[in-house]
C-alpha cells in the first residue's frame, strides 16, 4: 500500500534506492523512466533551466556541468547535444551513488568526448566536484527535507553559477493519472511502484519555498511546469 497525503511528504522508500539493484531489473526500470520522460517531456524543463543558467556564463571559457543522480546517462546525452548545437565549450560530470548505474552510464555515453562519471556519496562535501552549474533532475524527492537542505548547501558551495532543479509536484491528480499511465506504458513493477512513491514523496510549493530559504547565499526562482513538475532555479548571490 502506498501512502499519499496532500499535507505532507511520504517517507516511504523507493525500491530503486536499493544500490544493489542491477542487471535486467535495473535495465527494465531505466527503460520505463525513459518512456515517462519521452511522453511527458520532463527533460526539457531541465534544458530550459540550463539555458537560463548559461546566460551567466562566458562562451570564451570551459563550462563545467554536474548532473547529480545521473542514472544511465540518458540526460547527459541530451545535454551534450544541446551544448554542441549552441557552440558551448563544455565538460560534463555524471554523479550517482549506484555503482551499477554508473557502469551502464559509461557504456551509454562512451561516445561523448567531454563526459566523466563519479560514484559518490553526495552528502560528503569533499567528494563533490567543482562546477559552474549543477543539475538535479527527479533527484531531490528521494531525500528527507533536512537531507535536501544539507545536500543543496553542499552542492551550492561547489557551484559558481547555480543549480537547476526539476522535480515533481505532489498532487492527488498526479498520483491518480500516473497510476493509469503506468498501467498502460510501463512494464516494470518496480518502476510502477516507485513512480507512485515518487509522487507521494514530492513537493507542494510551500515545501520548495521553505527549503529554498535554507540555502545559504542564494536566491530561487520557482515555476510550475507541465506535467506536474517544478522548475526550481537556485542562483548563487554575487
Amino acid at each position: 500500500m502506498i501512502y499519499f497525503s496532500k499535507h505532507k511528504r511520504s517517507n516511504q522508500e523507493e525500491l530503486m534506492d536499493d544500490f544493489a539493484l542491477q542487471g535486467a531489473p535495473l535495465q527494465e526500470v531505466l527503460k520505463d523512466l525513459e518512456t515517462v520522460n519521452k511522453y511527458l517531456g520532463g527533460n526539457q524543463i531541465t534544458i530550459n533551466g540550463l539555458e537560463k543558467m548559461l546566460a551567466y556564463c562566458s562562451k570564451n571559457t570551459l563550462v563545467t556541468i554536474v548532473d547529480y543522480g545521473c542514472g544511465d546517462g540518458a540526460f547527459l546525452l541530451l545535454c551534450a547535444s544541446f551544448l554542441e548545437k549552441n557552440n558551448w565549450n563544455y565538460k560534463l560530470i555524471g554523479v550517482d551513488a549506484n555503482v551499477h548505474i554508473i557502469e551502464r552510464a559509461k557504456i551509454n555515453c562512451s561516445n561523448l568526448k567531454h563526459c566523466t562519471f563519479k560514484q559518490s556519496n553526495v552528502f560528503d562535501k569533499q567528494e563533490l566536484p567543482a562546477a559552474d552549474i549543477a543539475l538535479c533532475t527527479l533527484f531531490l524527492h528521494h531525500f528527507k527535507e533536512e537531507q535536501i537542505i544539507e545536500l543543496l548547501n553542499n552542492i551550492s558551495s561547489k557551484t559558481k553559477v547555480g543549480i537547476v532543479i526539476n522535480d515533481l509536484q505532489r498532487s492527488k491528480t498526479a498520483f491518480v493519472l500516473f497510476k493509469a499511465f503506468s498501467a498502460v506504458f510501463m512494464k516494470s513493477k518496480i518502476a510502477r511502484f516507485d513512480g507512485l512513491v515518487s509522487v507521494a514523496r514530492s513537493f507542494v510549493r510551500r515545501d520548495v519555498k521553505k527549503i529554498s530559504e535554507e540555502i545559504k547565499n542564494t536566491n530561487s526562482q520557482i515555476k510550475s511546469k507541465w506535467a506536474f513538475r517544478w522548475q526550481w532555479l537556485v542562483f548563487k548571490n554575487k
